[in-house]
């Protein structure tokens, strides 16, 4: 679970691809890059930042990261 994962640790996470910031959403389990529009998935508590492992965020996705996520 995530709840291990290092407060300071998350801050320092970035989009691979696009080197902004990323937002967790904890009910999905990835970090969400709006800049690439890119979802990458947490396994075992691993953020995995590899964009061939990411998956596309739809449209609604996009407009729901415009809005705060409860972390």
């Amino acid at each position: 679970m995530i709840k291990t994962m290092d407060t300071q640790l998350t801050e320092l996470l970035v989009c691979p691809v696009t080197k902004g910031p990323l937002t967790l959403d904890r009910e999905r389990q990835e970090w969400l890059s709006r800049s690439a529009r890119l979802a990458y998935p947490i396994r075992d508590g691993i953020p995995i930042l590899l964009e061939h492992e990411a998956r596309v965020i739809t449209e609604a996705e996009a407009e729901r990261l415009a809005k705060p996520l409860a972390t």
